[in-house]
This record gives structure tokens, C-alpha cells and sequence, in this order.
């Protein structure tokens, strides 16, 4: 039986929206590029990719094979940005009372997986790539085995670093 969203109960001080965002979506016309394969399943995912690191495990990205040649360019040793889809989360929360968190805090000033549109961000780094295959190795993933992949973006140090405050 499939686990649905929505039967997660809200922590104190959450807020959901009187409305399902994933029912009344415009079509953004997204399509899964691949998946992340990694040791995690529902009950035993770390949080956070530092968590993952600590873990450690073998985590592998696959591209599948129509996509394959927009591996050209990268290079193991970079650092990439992976975009997935979180989809076993709620998407109604907009504030969540995250267990490490004193207060309430909104969505949008977390990395949650709850949201209204379930996108999540890792930088990870590039160990090995074998684009034939559309195999990617990287240095952890927060993210439950089979979950799909939207994008992946090269992390540039020129674009990437916010600037300085002041």
C-alpha cells in the first residue's frame, strides 16, 4: 500500500494550505530525467546530505538514455547540483515545526521535503562518470532509492558563491 502525504499528521504550531497545490497545479510539463539510487528508504533517510557523508554508502545517479549525451563536459572531481522530486512528501505544509527547530519557521526558510511544489537541491560531488551507461557516482545522497531525478547543473564557483554582505 502506498503511504499517502496526507496522512502525516502536522506537528504543533504547523499550517497546511486550505488547498492540494499537486491538485490544482498548472502543468509545468516536467519530465524525470533519471533516478538516485542510494541505501535510504522511508524511515531510515538522513536529513541532509551532511548526514549522508557521515553515513556513507554507495550513491549513484542514472540518466536515462535519451538524456545520456548532456553528460558531455562534466568531469569526476567537479562539484554538480541535482534537482529531484520529493514527491512522497506532504505539499499542502506551508509552515512546518521542523524537531531541530525551537519555532515554526515557513517553508520557504527551510530545505523540508514538504513544499508546495516538492522540489529538493543537493551539491554533491562528481566521484565517477560513466556517460555511456548514464551513471554518475557522487559523495552522498539525502534522498530515498529510486527517487527521480529533474536536472543536473554544474556548481560553478564564479556564479554559485553569494556575495559578500556589506
Amino acid at each position: 500500500m502506498e503511504h499517502d502525504p496526507a496522512d502525516t499528521p502536522a506537528r504543533r504550531g504547523e499550517v497546511a494550505l486550505s488547498f492540494d497545490p499537486a491538485r490544482v497545479a498548472d502543468d509545468a510539463r516536467l519530465r524525470f530525467i533519471g533516478r538516485l539510487r542510494s541505501p535510504w528508504s522511508r524511515g531510515n533517510c538522513p536529513k541532509n546530505l551532511r548526514e549522508a557523508r557521515a553515513a556513507g554508502g554507495v550513491f549513484r545517479v542514472e540518466v536515462d538514455p535519451p538524456f545520456r549525451a548532456g553528460l558531455d563536459g562534466l568531469q569526476p572531481g567537479q562539484p554538480v547540483i541535482l534537482l529531484y522530486w520529493t514527491g512522497a512528501a506532504r505539499r499542502d505544509m506551508i509552515v512546518l515545526h521542523p524537531t531541530h527547530r525551537e519555532a515554526p519557521t515557513g517553508v520557504f526558510a527551510l530545505r523540508a521535503p514538504s513544499r508546495p511544489n516538492p522540489i529538493a537541491v543537493g551539491v554533491v560531488r562528481l566521484l565517477a562518470l560513466d556517460a555511456g551507461a548514464g551513471v554518475l557516482e557522487v559523495d552522498a545522497l539525502d534522498a530515498y532509492d529510486g527517487t527521480p531525478l529533474l536536472d543536473i547543473k554544474p556548481w560553478l564557483h564564479s556564479v554559485d558563491i553569494p556575495p559578500a554582505q556589506g
